[in-house]
């Protein structure tokens, strides 16, 4: 009556576990490292029902993490750490709760993957990005086409449209000094002469008064 059979701390303790080589669902061997926060909420259920809870909590970590890994996918894994995490404290708790220990938390530190398979990952992952970037391009030649098919029917429908667009872009280019415009005739008959000679006289007329600002 005067021993004292065991000491139980009931503050939060931690315990370190991991999963050596366990494979995914599909069938990918990875390494996790995990760290268990727990408690002991009912020190005579710890001291009565088990008869070393240390070790038992050690091993249903273990256990559950690999039944994790081995119903999950790697890119769950890898993308949804939180979900795993509470999986798994759930679990361990759902085990451990006959002895008188929650889990208050777990937290996933690292999944490690062979290098081989990191780099066919990576490979992969740029080849996502490559078609992708040449989707999108794609998508934008195909929206430019479309653009340039109904400009085409504008000026079918309207050539004096497509004039004042041909004399527009003899104007743009005839704003830098010392440019030379070759025409072929039959283009000039297109653009309509009238019109580039009232063109020409505007341009005239803008130079000078650009001189004599200068």
């Amino acid at each position: 009556m005067d021993a004292v059979t065991e000491w139980i701390d009931e503050r939060i303790q931690t315990t370190e576990f991991n999963a050596e080589q366990a494979l995914t669902k599909d069938a990918v061997p990875a390494n996790i490292d995990a760290i268990l926060f727990w408690q002991v909420h009912d020190a005579q259920r710890a001291a009565l029902e088990i008869t070393d809870y240390r070790s038992a909590i050690l091993r249903v970590a273990q256990t559950s993490l690999r039944e994790m890994i081995g119903s999950s996918p790697l890119s769950a894994l890898l993308a949804d750490r939180k979900s795993a995490d509470e999986q798994l404290r759930i679990e361990i708790g759902r085990k451990t709760a006959d002895w008188g220990v929650a889990a208050v938390s777990v937290e996933i530190r690292d999944v490690t993957i062979p290098p081989q398979l990191q780099d066919a990952m990576s490979r992969q992952a740029q080849a996502e990005r490559e078609k992708e970037a040449r989707v999108t391009l794609g998508a934008a030649e195909e929206l430019i086409a479309q653009k340039f098919l109904d400009a085409a029917n504008i000026y079918a429908r309207n050539p004096a449209a497509l004039q004042l667009r041909a004399m527009n872009i003899v104007y743009e280019t005839t704003k830098e000094r010392g440019v030379t415009i070759l025409l072929p005739s039959a283009m000039v008959d297109c653009m309509n002469p009238g019109g580039l000679a009232a063109l020409g006289l505007q341009k005239g007329a803008e130079q000078p008064a650009a001189t004599a600002g200068g």
